[in-house]
């Protein structure tokens, strides 16, 4: 259940998060250790989670290790609930939300943040959008305060929507325009998605973007920003007692919303044809490849797939160990960079991705074929036990790294909550991994990696002559 995630120290609008921690497939699930670790936690270290009377869901992690807080609200709405026509409005809306109410003038929220040495910043995505701070103990109630203020309190008016939409078109200019490799990972899932939204990037088209206005803001807003669709996290320095307290006291005044029905979105037909797309720029000096296929994630897979895909994804170009890591760079020396993903956090089917890049005089061609015959050896020969126990280490290593992170482990449940899973989910998830095993492996490998339905991604020199 991938996760993936940008912390700049002052606030910037984080959009895509998709590619940020490319092959982070168990990042979500890095937040729960063993059931046997979480047995011997210390009472007063329990996660604990809740409901307020308006529907709000409150998560509490403490960590008693450093007078820190961090404090996040995410909201269940990304740019794949967007009204057909309207992209790019969840992430305008976050930008909007750092705009004033009646009772605090915009910029006020960040000056008292930097009074205190605080941070914050959001972030929005395809499934969901989040607002943190992460400040010392004694100022949570203030974010409470102004965090809940603003969920319904924005005042939005031509003069603000206005310079506003001009920022994010700037944003989409210097992020995505002037990025080969932004632009051909648009195009790839633009293909690789026929139907689904998620097929429209995050921070929306251009053409759409411009006729953004006050209307569509207001409507988004009421439609979407209420408690009963948002998400508390708050990890550090607290304990279940004082977070309820302090959060009854502020978010238990805010109405509840109408009730939203389920998310569902339009389906993916049958992927039956394998499709090329191709960028050629001036910018790029190395000629690189992506082969992507579209795949189940937590929420959608069978019992057991999921986590399979997961560690396929690690055995196959995880990292430095890796299969094709070995055999490209470290063994042949062909390639100068290789890796695989799984995105598996998705609320709806997702991506399963190989990539490469040529070494010296080799050739694209070399990398894409080695690649290639990795992942049929995998399916003809599966993996070994050796490679599955390894894959298996890395990850439980890892989930004892991600626990020594507030703001991690706040981002790996907020994340998880706001796309179907339970906090028990979450806590179970070591269990299901333990239980893969490698014919699970080489069954998923059979199923999802045909190459005659895929979606390849060439990114070359606009000189041809240089591949």
């Amino acid at each position: 259940m991938a996760f993936y995630a940008e912390a700049p120290k002052a606030r910037t609008s984080g959009i895509g998060w998709r590619r940020s921690l490319q092959g982070a497939a168990l990042a979500l699930l890095l937040s729960a250790g063993s059931a046997a670790a979480v047995d011997k936690t210390p009472v007063e270290n329990k996660i604990s989670s809740f409901l307020l009377d308006n529907g709000m869901e409150v998560v509490v992690i403490p960590d008693r290790r450093a007078p820190i807080v961090t404090h996040m609200v995410w909201y269940r709405v990304g740019s794949a609930d967007e009204p057909p026509g309207k992209s790019g409005i969840a992430h305008f809306f976050e930008h909007l939300m750092f705009k004033g109410t009646a009772k605090h003038k915009a910029g006020e929220f960040g000056a008292k943040i930097a009074e205190i040495g605080g941070s914050e910043n959001a972030f929005t995505s395809d499934d969901y959008t989040a607002y943190y701070q992460t400040v010392p103990p004694e100022a949570l109630e203030t974010m409470m305060e102004y965090e809940a203020d603003r969920m319904r309190g924005l005042i939005l008016t031509d003069q603000v929507i206005g310079p506003e939409r001009d920022v994010v078109l700037e944003e989409r200019r210097s992020r995505i325009e002037t990025s080969p490799q932004a632009l051909l990972s648009e195009e790839i899932e633009a293909t690789l998605y026929q139907n689904h939204p998620y097929r429209i990037p995050v921070i929306g088209w251009m053409h759409e973007m411009e006729k953004l206005n006050r209307t569509d803001a207001v409507a988004f807003y009421d439609r979407y920003y209420a408690p009963n669709n948002a998400i508390l996290i708050v990890a550090g320095d607290v304990d279940e007692k004082e977070v309820r307290a302090l959060a009854e006291k502020t978010y238990g005044k805010v109405a509840r919303g109408p009730d939203l029905p389920p998310r569902i979105r339009p389906e993916e037909p049958e992927q039956n044809t394998a499709r090329t797309v191709t960028l050629s720029d001036p910018r790029v000096s190395v000629p690189s490849f992506s082969r992507s296929w579209l795949v189940p994630s937590y929420h959608t897979a069978e019992p057991g797939e999921a986590e399979a895909l997961d560690l396929l994804s690690e055995i196959l170009g995880g990292g430095v160990r890796s299969r094709i890591y070995q055999a490209l760079v470290v063994k042949s020396g062909v390639a100068s960079s290789v890796g695989a993903y799984f995105d598996g956090s998705k609320l709806d089917e997702t991506a399963f991705t190989v990539y490469g890049a040529p070494r010296g005089t080799a050739k694209l061609e070399e990398v894409q074929a080695a690649i290639g015959a990795e992942i049929a050896a995998i399916v003809k020969d599966g993996v070994t036990e050796k490679e599955l126990e390894s894959a298996r280490n890395r990850f439980l290593r890892a989930m004892i790294f991600a626990r020594d992170n507030q703001a991690s482990m706040a981002n790996l449940y907020g994340a998880a909550l706001a796309t179907g899973s339970t906090v028990a989910d979450i806590e179970e998830w070591p269990d299901r991994i333990k239980k893969v095993t490698t014919a699970d492996i080489q069954k998923v490998a059979a199923k999802y990696l045909a190459s005659d339905h895929s979606v390849t991604g060439f990114l070359l020199p606009a000189d041809p002559i240089q591949n």
